[in-house]
């Protein structure tokens, strides 16, 4: 895989082999109406490796599987790690496929981080640095099978880590914005909220009331959005905001969200 975009890093489930439906496992609950033990394919997947009830997930009970997003790594695995090769046609490869599926996700979510840090025009006093990071990441991708199974994507994480913290910093200086890094904003009544600019890496905010709330250019990395709701609120701008975030999140038509990402069809 070559001149990486963000269109690389979404997922293409036409090429993938329904791993995001096997290889985690999930637990009866207001996410999944069954319980399913890793690396076991969902009773719901089919043979061509769709979903059986994809446009009714919510209706049935499998909330958690709309949110999931596997940036890509699907496709990359099944098609250029293991060269098409079908776990099902072939379950000699079915142990390894599984375990790469894990190490690629976590490595094409901080290709997707790096990518849009590269192209923040806050981002010139490290744009080589970053350029750097993304080779780095996505040479590490592009290994075998056997590498990527022995990889240890959290340590490269960590390396990686201070050069988004700085394209952050460099985004929202002069803004002002609030310190509520890993902050507890569970069930908090934010409603109109000046959080411009904020710095909410890894906070809580599930089940929060952010409706109509300012979000410009917020740190969103790692927050848990689950069941925050964003009505009407502006997120233009927001930093490292991903699809499993607004997935996880409620939202409506009046929601102004960055343009790389899509509004979810549950909003």
């Amino acid at each position: 895989m070559t001149n990486l975009d963000l269109a690389d890093l979404r997922a293409d489930c036409d090429r993938c082999f329904g791993l995001c439906c096997v290889v985690p496992a999930f637990a009866a609950s207001t996410d999944f109406a069954i319980d399913k033990p890793a690396g076991t394919a969902c009773p719901n997947l089919l043979a061509d490796h769709r979903c059986g009830i994809h446009a009714d997930l919510r209706d049935k009970g499998f909330r958690g599987c709309t949110v999931f997003d596997c940036f890509g790594a699907g496709q990359r695995v099944a098609q250029v790690t293991f060269g098409g090769q079908d776990w099902r046609n072939a379950p000699d490869t079915a142990p390894q496929m599984f375990e790469v599926f894990k190490v690629m996700r976590e490595l094409h979510e901080l290709l997707w981080y790096l990518t849009e840090a590269a192209a923040l025009p806050t981002s010139t006093p490290i744009q080589n640095d970053l350029r750097t990071a993304l080779a780095e990441t996505e040479r590490l991708a592009n290994q075998d099978a056997d590498a990527l199974q022995d990889l240890d994507p959290g340590a490269h994480w960590q390396q990686v880590n201070a050069l988004l913290l700085r394209t952050s910093e460099l985004a929202r200086a002069g803004l002002k914005g609030k310190d509520q890094r890993r902050a507890d904003l569970i069930g908090a009544k934010l409603k109109g909220a000046n959080l411009r600019g904020a710095d909410l890496r890894g906070a809580y905010l599930i089940g929060a009331d952010l409706r109509g709330a300012d979000l410009r250019t917020a740190d969103l990395i790692g927050a848990d959005l689950r069941d925050t709701d964003l009505r009407a609120a502006d997120l233009t701008g927001a930093l490292f905001l991903t699809q499993p975030q607004l997935n996880a999140a409620k939202g409506d038509p009046h929601t102004k969200i960055p343009p790389q990402l899509t509004r979810p069809s549950h909003w």
